[in-house]
Parts: structure tokens; sequence; C-alpha cells
């Protein structure tokens, strides 16, 4: 399988960057919080949600944009603090912060360019993509790490 602009996909497991303990933990949360996953999914999820985050940490001058199901295993996780400091130290050395993004000042291009742009990087990092979590039409084109539309956002859903 490879990315619309011919560069192989990734073929690194992103869930081996994550503690198994941690996965579970993280994994159970979203499956609480969002029963319509169930827990494989939500393994998925975190799996994709460590190589966005991952690849972010290497590639910081990049506006990337995770998906609506990404975005929640990237608020999941963020609820879990402490798992959440460790992971961030491990692959950026440093806190990697959620923070929006000021109105206007969203990622160039349309959706779909962001999710494609992400998609290269993430496989470019050497991660393994499931595409199944990262639909075109799942992609908010005003979120790039994160702006104010958000899963979890109240501005979701609104045009900034």
């Amino acid at each position: 399988m490879t990315i619309a602009s011919g560069r192989p996909v990734g073929t690194t497991d992103p869930a081996t960057l994550v503690d198994p303990e941690v996965m579970e933990r993280l994994a159970a949360r979203i499956a609480k919080d969002h029963p319509e996953h169930n827990i494989a999914t939500a393994r998925r999820i975190v799996a994709q949600t460590a190589a966005f985050l991952a690849t972010g940490a290497q590639r910081p001058g990049l506006e990337l944009s995770p998906s609506k199901l990404v975005d929640v295993g990237w608020h999941t996780w963020i609820l879990h603090t402490v798992d959440y400091a460790a992971f961030c130290e491990q692959v950026a050395g440093r806190f990697i912060h959620h923070a929006p993004t000021a109105e206007g000042e969203g990622a160039e291009g349309s959706a779909e360019a962001e999710r494609q742009r992400t998609l290269e990087a993430v496989s470019g990092a050497g991660f393994r993509i499931d595409p199944d979590l990262w639909p075109v039409a799942a992609i908010m084109g005003d979120c790039s790490q994160c702006h104010a539309g958000c899963t979890d956002s109240p501005n979701s859903g609104k045009k900034q």
C-alpha cells in the first residue's frame, strides 16, 4: 500500500511506542467513553495517536492534523497526565502541548491537503498507518495540533 505521493507506508507498528499497561489503560478509557469503539479499535486509536505525536515531535515545523479518531486518542491520553507526560518525554524530550491556535491561523491548504501532509509525515517517520482511522471525511480543516475545532472543543463543527 502506498500514499498518493507514491511513498511507501512506514513499517514500524506505532503500538510498540506505548507501554502495554498504558495501552490497556487508554484503550479501556476510549472504549468506555466512546462505546461505539470496541477495545481492539481503541488500541488502534492509541497506536495511531502515538505515531501522530511522535511524528509531530520529530518534525515540529510541519503543521500536522489529527483525524477525529486520533484526536479522541489524544484527548484521552491527556486525561492520563502522568502517562502522557512520560510518553512525551520518551518521544519528544519535552511535553507536547495540545493548545488551540488563534482564529484564522490554521494550516495552509484544504482539509485533504492537511490529511495528506500528515499521512506522508507519519509514514515518512517510519510508522505504519491504519487507513481506517484516517478517513477523508473525518479530517477537520481547522484542526492542526490543535485548533479550536477539536472533537471535544466547544467550537467543534463551527467554521472559524
